[in-house]
């Protein structure tokens, strides 16, 4: 068999490996991975693009201001916030744009449900303590 065949023969069982699978696999053989790279960077640009354009729409210039400000100092709840916003938006359940005070109601409705209880338990050290004994 010549090299070429031999060749095509990997790639069409690497590619029936990857659809059986459902995974990427490494090949080092193979010169498409940059391209793969390329690909997933070209669609992670798009879904922030289409995520900022929904919000575009949704929000107020302030209140947009408001969750660009949140976003540098707890990105995680301005993800989440973002998130509920594109729910929303999808099911179309906003009425119009949101302003800075709708914002604020919502930033305090998921700081409410992401909220964490902080409890302080104190274990004290049990003493071999004379007093102890004098109290009966």
């Amino acid at each position: 068999m010549a090299d070429d065949e031999l060749e095509a023969i990997r790639r069409q069982r690497m590619a029936e490996l990857q659809a059986k699978h459902g995974g990427v696999a490494w090949n080092p053989m193979d010169q498409n991975a940059p391209n793969d790279q390329q690909a997933q960077q070209d669609a992670q640009q798009r879904e922030t693009d289409m995520r900022n354009s929904i919000l575009a729409q949704v929000l107020e210039q302030s209140a947009r201001a408001r969750l660009s400000n949140l976003a540098l100092v707890k990105p995680d709840k301005a993800k989440a916030v973002e998130n509920y916003l594109i729910q929303m938006a999808r099911m179309g359940q906003l009425g119009g744009k949101i302003s800075e005070s709708g914002l604020i109601e919502i930033l305090e409705k998921v700081s409410q449900q992401t909220e964490k209880k902080t409890t302080v338990k104190f274990n004290r050290r049990r003493v071999m303590d004379s007093d102890e004994d004098d109290d009966d």
